[in-house]
């Protein structure tokens, strides 16, 4: 700990990413990145971006992205926010929306961990609302009566970890109870079977959702993420990152996520590669005595109905493959498992085999 640092730094508690190992013939089923690549029209795009001039500064307002992402969800460019990655966007709404007067953000007790880092770094008072026995997410908790509204509320659509997904009915119960209340969607998933609120955004002004290019576009090492709201709770995120960095997606990056955007073509084979595999995986699972959670995202969580998760883990590490498990309260007998291609599928299942010595 050195003296030098600011007086708050000492107490933050960074998020722990999943692990990025050097193991030989590495299976990485742990992070959820698409098994299959970005559009080859991305790729394409991003050779053609590196010319001289990337002397030049980009288009601080991506204006071009965010017109092309408009069009695809029949809303207004002003209605678009982006951001390095979907964690950028997330640090700006947690920072220009959930600070106001002491009042709580309402978030599940089970859901992506990078939320609580956020928490503790803006230090915006929260309160864990606990997911029901199968961690779904009980929309009455959320739209009770209570004396102090709410600064917020946030969840993952579908959920991370669990995969479980709310339909539209429910978020829009959510939003209609809180009107005082910016309702933020976080949808990295929403591509792999969940359906999008934003077909709700022209009915509920404090409703945002949040999506990544991460996932389901294939371009988690580009680092974009975008926004859809009201005009006005994007003019509020605009303000904060206009005082915290004007330029947060280079010349490559507005190129190559405009590019995929367009090819709807490639997204759309993709993605239903990803779940025609889930739905596989999950039978071959359920078959090697798992308990399997409905899933609408790119990753299962199972449990193991006799064997330890932290056994399973480690044992699957050690044969070069890598799952995600999480030792926390409620899900600490689960594993998060990335959704591979069939071929990758088939490996997992076969190292799973050995390692539970069936």
């Amino acid at each position: 700990m050195s003296t030098l640092w600011s007086d708050h730094i000492a107490g933050l508690i960074p998020y722990t990413p999943g692990e990025q190992a050097r193991i030989p013939n590495l299976l990485k089923l742990n992070t959820n990145e698409n098994p299959y690549g970005p559009s080859p029209k991305a790729i394409e795009a991003m050779r053609a971006a590196l010319t001289d001039d990337m002397r030049l500064y980009p288009d601080y307002q991506a204006l071009d992205l965010r017109r092309a992402i408009a069009r695809r969800y029949r809303l207004d460019a002003d209605q678009v926010f982006l951001g390095n990655g979907s964690d950028e966007i997330l640090a700006h709404v947690f920072n220009g929306l959930f600070l106001r007067g002491g009042r709580a953000l309402w978030l599940p007790d089970v859901t992506y961990s990078f939320y609580r880092t956020y928490c503790r770094f803006y230090d915006v008072p929260h309160r864990l609302i606990p997911l029901a026995d199968d961690f779904t997410l009980r929309v009455s908790d959320y739209t009770e009566a209570v004396e102090q509204e709410p600064a917020g509320i946030i969840f993952a659509n579908p959920n991370a970890p669990t995969g479980r997904a709310l339909g539209l009915d429910a978020i829009a119960a959510i939003a209609q109870a809180r009107p005082d209340s910016a309702v933020v969607v976080d949808e990295a998933y929403v591509d792999f079977g969940a359906e999008s609120a934003a077909t709700l955004l022209r009915d509920f002004p404090n409703l945002m959702v949040i999506h990544t290019l991460s996932k389901s576009r294939s371009l988690a090492g580009l680092r974009v993420g975008y926004a859809l709201a009201s005009p006005d709770l994007v003019a509020g995120l605009l303000r904060v990152k206009d005082s915290f960095n004007s330029y947060p997606l280079d010349r490559v990056a507005q190129a190559g996520a405009l590019a995929s955007i367009e090819d709807e073509g490639w997204f759309d084979r993709t993605r239903h590669a990803v779940m025609d595999a889930r739905e596989s995986l999950v039978g071959a699972l359920r078959s090697l005595g798992f308990d399997v959670l409905p899933s609408q995202a790119n990753f299962v969580f199972a449990r193991h109905r006799t064997q330890e998760a932290s056994v399973i883990a480690r044992g699957l590490r050690d044969q070069g493959i890598l799952v995600r498990h999480f030792q926390a309260p409620r899900i600490e007998q689960y594993l998060r498992i990335t959704v591979g291609t069939p071929e990758q599928c088939t490996r997992l299942c076969d190292t799973l085999k050995s390692v539970l010595s069936i």
